[in-house]
């Protein structure tokens, strides 16, 4: 997922460990953006930007970035190490995963819960349900902000522990399960290729037009 882009160089405002591994980056809000977008992140002025997706409301003052530490990579390990008044390199935003105010089913693994996020923090939630798929209880990065409003339509598939109002087994065993889907609404999927490929044949095959299903992969 890298791109060649013209970037700018920003100082890092905050930096924190959500979980192990896994940190939020936040730098001064340059640019507006729409909730959904991505943006390219590097450590030099000439180098390839890796692309990552805005995870704060597009009227906050700073912009929050969700990442997990890839040891083999060459940007993550470095980007951990980075403290206030450190300086990244930054694209102005782009991408069509955008959303809407309608109802619709926002499904992640991982950190692609990020854009969803996003889309959460600029307050587009009337009508939502998140699933949100991980391997363990420490990978449902934002369930604070998200359980309190989304109540009983935000649900957490947890594939290797068990926890209370967990849905104990992956995320695509969960959708199976249900006994229907509304075709009528709009699927909004980012994670992991697997992932998304495996959610959007499910989906396709419980009668989801094609055109409803909006997908973004992560590498």
């Amino acid at each position: 997922m890298k791109r060649k882009l013209d970037l700018k160089k920003v100082k890092v405002s905050r930096q924190r460990e959500i979980a192990p591994g896994v940190f939020v980056l936040s730098f001064p809000r340059p640019w507006d953006f729409t909730a959904g977008q991505v943006i390219g992140i590097s450590g030099h002025e000439t180098a390839e930007a890796r692309l990552y997706s805005i995870a704060s409301g597009e009227l906050d003052d700073e912009v929050d970035i969700l990442y997990n530490i890839n040891p083999e990579g060459k940007l993550t390990p470095w980007m951990a190490q980075l403290n206030t008044a450190d300086t990244i390199w930054v694209s102005e935003p782009f991408g069509s995963f955008t959303g809407s105010g309608e109802a619709g089913w926002w499904i992640a693994s991982g950190t692609g819960i990020a854009p969803f996020s996003a889309m959460f923090r600029t307050g587009l939630t009337a009508g939502k349900k998140l699933l949100h798929g991980g391997r363990d209880l420490k990978s449902f990065y934002f369930s604070e902000m998200f359980g309190p409003e989304l109540g009983e339509n935000y649900v957490r598939c947890c594939s290797r522990e068990q926890g209370q109002d967990i849905y104990h087994g992956r995320l695509t065993q969960y959708l199976t399960e249900l006994p229907d889907l509304p075709p009528s609404e709009k699927y909004y999927l980012c994670g992991s290729a697997e992932m998304v490929v495996d959610v959007r044949d499910i989906l396709i095959s419980r009668g989801i037009p094609f055109d409803h299903i909006i997908s973004e992969i992560y590498f």
